[in-house]
């Protein structure tokens, strides 16, 4: 059997040769992290420290209680310097608290495994990712433990991790199955525990050959956990595409997987879930991949989060001379820096600088109804349509045309031959139609 996939998809440069040999490195502790209230999709947290206060790395310093929301930890030790309105990766505005670093790193007091797999229940495994902060780190941020509370009356019956890094030039999903298998394996227990699951599927992409080969070797002797390799196409590794290629299964328009018995997460995910348990360390560091031909040296970090854009570009040996654009994220799904100072979060998984001949200027030309984007669309829309009657404020007519069913993936804009962004009027069209069905709510 060949490799598994979903219809429509399309196939970019993928670009990982760039970092994807490069083993993780610590990237060096920052003098100063600047950590924002907004780290996650739901509620923001509220500050538990102020100004002048000590904290120590891994202290909680923000909680909040709505259920969907994660609370959020000191990266570094060291003093609150002030709690003021930042800029987030995305270009929103949220509160921040600054912390100026000491040179101790002191541990907060408390932080120590909680158990093991064999004596956690489900609940304890829940309550430990809660309070560890862990959110989707494939770059979606939803809270891990609202994704892992099954709603009574549903049945979920796999779990699926996402090893397939679709997006063009991000290595880092690959870097942690090739360095930490056993975690990620240890991680998939925990994750299948805690929603009561005996069959676990680790979908990747069959460009990363040597991780497929490591991480069928550390699942060899594991009952319930399978390697599935993946067709190498982009967007393979959104949710919806993952379930329809490992196990033909469609999630409803306007559900969500465990509609359909699934709950997926990412690589990276499990490993910070494993981290939670074996060592009782919250989620304060992560893994990016700091790559593009606008960087002197691509690679592969484990960083604090907070660090700010300019600190991760330093590790990389800086800017070169033609360096045009910084996007963190992919370049499919990421979002264009307006500055060096915007700090990290807990979803940023790649800094990417692009070139100045990469960074073509063009204008978009009228739609010549050739449909290469209804052609391409996973999730079968006709963004021509979509993105007109966004463009027109026509919010009715979008809604009608399963706007909120786009998974803004950004295929239908680079296939484009007009060079229209579609996406991005889409993606403007789709948050006015839950704005206004919030309004009414």
């Amino acid at each position: 059997m060949g490799s598994l996939t979903f219809k429509q998809g399309i196939h970019p440069e993928y670009n990982k040769e760039l970092s994807n040999t490069k083993a993780f490195q610590k990237a060096k502790r920052p003098e100063q992290v600047i950590i924002s209230l907004q780290q996650h999709i739901g509620a923001p947290c509220q500050p538990l420290v102020k100004k002048g206060d000590h904290v120590d790395m891994g202290e909680k310093i923000a909680d909040s209680d709505s259920f969907v929301s994660a609370p959020i930890h000191a990266s570094v030790s060291g003093t609150v310097k002030e709690i003021k309105t930042i800029q987030t990766p995305i270009g929103k505005s949220s509160q921040g608290i600054v912390i100026d670093a000491d040179e101790e790193d002191t541990l907060a007091k408390g932080i120590a495994s909680p158990g093991s797999l064999s004596d956690l229940s489900p609940d304890d495994i829940k309550k430990i990712i809660r309070e560890a902060g862990i959110v989707g780190m494939g770059g979606a941020m939803f809270p891990t433990h609202v994704k892992l509370s099954i709603p009574e009356g549903k049945e979920v019956d796999h779990l699926i991790l996402n090893g397939a890094e679709c997006e063009p030039y991000l290595t880092v999903d690959h870097r942690m199955m090739i360095e930490r298998p056993n975690d990620i394996i240890y991680g998939t227990k925990l994750l299948m525990k805690a929603i009561s699951v005996s069959k676990a599927i680790i979908g990747i992409e069959e460009n990363k050959p040597d991780a497929i080969k490591i991480m069928k070797k550390a699942t060899a002797n594991e009952d319930g956990i399978e390697i599935k390799e993946l067709e190498t196409k982009y967007p393979q590794g959104g949710e919806k595409m993952l379930i329809k290629a490992l196990l033909d299964r469609t999630v409803p328009a306007g559900g969500l997987p465990l509609d359909i018995g699934v709950v997926v997460n990412n690589i990276t995910t499990a490993v910070a879930v494993s981290d939670a348990v074996k060592k009782g360390v919250p989620l304060i560091e992560r893994s990016v991949s700091v790559t593009g031909s606008g960087v002197n040296n691509p690679i592969n970090l484990i960083y604090r989060i907070g660090t700010t854009i300019d600190k991760l570009i330093e590790e990389a040996g800086g800017l070169t001379e033609d360096a045009s654009k910084v996007i963190l994220g992919g370049p499919m799904t990421g979002f264009a820096q307006p500055s060096l100072d915007i700090a990290t979060v807990k979803g940023t998984s790649g800094v990417l600088v692009l070139s100045k001949d990469e960074v073509a200027d063009f204008n978009p030309q009228p739609c010549i109804k050739c449909a290469r984007c209804v052609d391409v669309c996973p999730q079968y829309l006709m963004p021509v349509n979509l993105s007109k009657y966004a463009a027109k404020e026509m919010f009715d007519e979008l809604e009608d045309y399963q706007v909120l069913n786009c998974i803004e993936c950004g295929s239908c804009s680079f296939i484009c031959p007009a060079k229209r962004p579609l996406m991005q009027y889409i993606k403007v069209g789709k948050n006015e139609v839950i704005a206004k069905k919030r309004n009414k709510s």
